[in-house]
């Protein structure tokens, strides 16, 4: 049965589409609930030191309103027309109290016109003096982001927030952040001290051992049950050594990258396809590249490991006779892709994501491990992640794996 391509031409994808979510529609109180989270503290901060103004000012108009009321009225003279008819003072006595409740009126009005243009001159003003105070007192904070997006590996050792100022609340913080990165630099520092020990200590002894079995190999009056040991012992031996190798890489890859170099993709594919050949064709296997330029910026030295992982996995777990496995770079939607694909056995979809773990081998095979160590995709999506991009594969029609990396471009 002949096998399906993978798709032709650039990578377009990392993986199946996601599903379509139904439409919602939001009533107009759900968009108001969702503005809080959409505005800054610091925009949250100047809104309500404003909205407080506001208010305050608006208690403090009405009660002005009220005062100035009740005064004009309790001052309003009472006049008596002495010598008239009751009727004639009767009447003028309403015209009085109609003036007098027109003269409170006119104060009113003109004092609400008045004081409300300067609530909203001070309202402004107060959004204003806000803004300003929110920034000040955010600044520490701004300073403890920018300490951050500043940090390493490489500058942990000796950067720090050190904030200055009055021993409040913020300092408290920027001091508890200060001594959570000294408790980290000496965690990152035990675990470099670790790999390098872990690095000598465990490949001398396997060194010594493949030594041993080499002389004792070359010996010609070795019998043939030694010599067949000997190269079992061997075989085991490359495993461990390969195992450790893989170990300490993912150690590696997954800390924070120290080197940082422009790059094209396509230069450091076409690298691990030419290491890749000679051992795709031991095994009857055809490696077709279609390779275009994909500059970024990262450690040329990692990624060109975790291609050469993703092709040497392809080559491994494809079919017997006339297996195919194909390689593609390129740019795709602003970011470059990376697209490995290969024939072979039926991967179930559900197996796919649990094969990027330590250890994971198709259909949890934990036991036969002539095929590899487990940690060829481990390290691949370590890799990636520390370059800050991600790895995604799926189940090939008619058998294999598509793999697609996406990394961001220079």
């Amino acid at each position: 049965m002949q096998q399906a391509p993978p798709p032709s031409g650039p990578p377009a994808w990392d993986g199946p589409p996601p599903p379509a979510q139904p439409q919602v529609q939001r009533t107009p109180m759900a968009r108001m609930r969702e503005l809080p989270a959409k505005v800054s503290i610091r925009w949250r901060l100047t809104l309500t030191y404003g909205a407080f103004v506001f208010a305050a000012g608006a208690v403090l108009l009405a009660s002005v309103y009220v005062i100035v009321g009740t005064a004009l009225s309790a001052a309003w003279p009472n006049v008596d027309l002495v010598g008239q008819p009751p009727t004639v003072n009767e009447q003028f006595q309403l015209l009085w109290d109609k003036l007098r409740k027109q003269a409170i009126q006119d104060a009113r009005d003109a004092l609400f016109s008045n004081s409300l243009l300067a609530l909203m001159g001070v309202a402004i003003l107060a959004l204003m003096i806000g803004y300003f105070v929110a920034d000040r007192a955010l600044r520490p904070v701004a300073q403890m982001t920018a300490t951050a997006r500043k940090l390493s590996e490489s500058t942990l050792a000796h950067q720090r927030i050190d904030l200055k100022g009055p021993n409040d609340e913020l300092r408290e913080l920027a001091d508890t952040f200060d001594a959570m990165l000294t408790r980290l630099n000496v965690a990152f520092d035990t675990q470099r001290r670790f790999v390098a020990n872990a690095s000598h200590e465990l490949r001398t002894p396997l060194t010594i051992n493949r030594t041993v079995l080499e002389i004792a190999l070359s010996d010609p009056e070795a019998s043939e049950d030694l010599k067949a040991l000997g190269r079992t012992l061997l075989e085991v031996n490359a495993r461990n050594e390969k195992l450790i190798e893989g170990l300490l890489l993912l150690a590696r890859s997954e800390r924070e990258l120290a080197v940082r170099k422009p790059l094209d993709v396509q230069e450091v594919a076409r690298t691990a396809v030419e290491q890749v050949t000679a051992f795709a064709e031991e095994h009857g296997v055809t490696v077709t590249a279609e390779l275009v330029s994909a500059p970024t910026t990262g450690d040329p030295v990692l990624l060109e490991r975790s291609i050469s992982n993703l092709l040497e996995n392809a080559v491994k777990y494809n079919i017997p006779e006339n297996g195919k496995v194909w390689i593609q770079t390129g740019m795709a939607g602003g970011g470059l892709v990376v697209q490995v694909a290969n024939t072979g056995q039926h991967v179930p979809a559900y197996e796919v994501n649990s094969l990027f773990e330590p250890f994971r081998r198709l259909n949890a095979d934990r036991v036969d491990s002539a095929k590899g160590s487990g940690l060829g995709l481990s390290i691949v999506r370590a890799v990636v992640q520390a370059h800050g991009g991600n790895v995604a594969a799926v189940p090939r029609d008619g058998g294999g794996l598509v793999v697609t990396i996406r990394l961001p471009g220079r």
